[in-house]
C-alpha cells in the first residue's frame, strides 16, 4: 500500500487522509438535491439549516463537511460562497467545495480560509482544462472521478485509465499526487449486481498501481433499495478493509458510525481502541471507574 497522505485543512485544523490512517468522514448532508425545503430556504438566503446541519455532523462524527448549493434558478456561486463563510465562522471543521459550475468552485474557494478539497473534476478535456488550474491556482486538493467523455464504464480497468489521465494531466500543472483523491464510481448495485466487487478491486488497483487515495459517495450503493442504511454501513466497512480512507457519506445514521468505528478498530487505525471505548462503554461503567480513581 502507498504511503501517501492527503491533508486537508481549516485555519487552525488539520485532516489527514491515508492509508493506515482513521477512516475520514465528510458529512453530505448540506446539498440541497431531494432536500425542497433546504433547498428553497438557501435560495431565499436562510442558511439556518446550513448552520444546524453542520453542528449536528460534526457533533455526529464527521471530520469534514461537503458543502453543495446546486439549486436551479438560484445564484449558486454567491449561495456557496454565504455557506461556506457562515459554516467556517461557526467551526473549524475543513470543508469540501461541491460543485458542477466552475464559477461556484471559485466563489467558494475565494473565501474559503485554509487547504480546500474541491468536489471535483473528471476525465473529460473541458472540465480538465478549467478545474485543474483552480485547484493550484488556490493550492486546494481534489476529487478525481472516473469517468470521461465516454460516460461511465462498467470495466474497471477503462476507470482506472481515466483515473491515471486525470493524476497525470494534474501533474502536468503541478499538483501532486497527495493532492488527488480518485473516486472509483459507486454504481447502484440494485442495477448492478457487482458494483460493491468493483469498487473493492479497483480502490486495491489504484492504491497498489497508481499510488493515490481514494474517496467515494458511499450512499449511491443503496440507491432504489430498502434499508439503505444497512447496506451503506456493510460497504464502508468493507471499502475500509479494502483501503479506501474517506468517504462522502451520511453522519447522522448512528450505523453507519458504529460501522465505521468498528472497522477502524479491526484493522488497527484505532490505536488502543481509544475511539470505540469512547463512544460505547458503559456509562456506568464509566461512573464507576471514577469513582474507584477518587477513593
Amino acid at each position: 500500500m502507498p504511503n501517501v497522505t492527503t491533508v486537508i485543512s481549516s485555519v487552525t485544523k488539520e485532516v489527514r487522509i491515508g492509508n493506515g490512517l482513521p477512516f475520514v468522514v465528510i458529512g453530505e448532508r448540506i446539498n440541497p438535491t431531494g432536500r425542497k425545503l433546504l433547498a428553497e430556504e438557501m435560495k431565499n438566503g436562510n442558511l439556518e439549516r446550513v448552520a444546524s446541519d453542520a453542528k449536528a455532523q460534526i457533533e455526529a462524527g464527521a471530520q469534514m463537511l461537503d458543502v453543495n448549493a446546486g439549486i436551479p434558478l438560484a445564484d449558486e456561486p454567491q449561495i456557496l460562497a454565504d455557506s461556506i463563510e457562515l459554516i467556517q465562522s461557526l467551526t473549524d471543521t475543513p470543508l469540501c467545495i461541491d460543485s458542477s459550475i466552475i464559477d461556484a468552485l471559485e466563489a467558494g474557494l475565494k473565501v474559503y480560509k485554509g487547504k480546500a478539497l474541491l468536489n471535483s473534476v473528471t476525465g473529460e478535456e473541458e472540465r480538465l482544462e478549467k478545474v485543474l488550474p483552480l485547484v493550484k491556482k488556490y493550492n486546494a486538493a481534489v476529487i478525481g472521478i472516473s469517468n470521461d467523455d465516454s460516460g461511465i464504464s462498467e470495466d474497471i480497468n477503462v476507470r482506472y485509465e481515466v483515473a491515471k489521465k486525470i493524476v497525470e494531466r494534474a501533474s502536468d500543472y503541478g499538483i501532486p499526487k497527495e493532492d488527488i483523491l480518485i473516486d472509483p464510481l459507486v454504481m447502484p448495485i440494485g442495477a448492478i449486481n457487482n458494483a460493491g466487487k468493483q469498487v473493492m478491486e479497483l480502490v486495491n488497483k489504484l492504491q497498489t498501481e497508481l499510488k493515490v487515495n481514494t474517496a467515494c459517495g458511499a450512499s449511491n450503493l443503496s440507491f432504489g433499495l430498502p434499508n439503505r442504511g444497512g447496506l451503506n454501513a456493510a460497504f464502508i466497512a468493507m471499502a475500509i478493509s479494502s483501503g479506501m480512507p474517506c468517504a462522502i457519506t451520511n453522519p447522522l445514521e448512528k450505523e453507519i458510525m458504529q460501522s465505521i468505528r468498528g472497522a477502524n478498530t479491526i484493522m488497527g487505525n484505532d490505536p488502543e481502541c481509544s475511539q470505540w471505548i469512547k463512544h460505547y462503554r458503559d456509562p456506568s461503567e464509566q461512573r464507576v471507574r471514577r469513582t474507584r480513581r477518587r477513593s
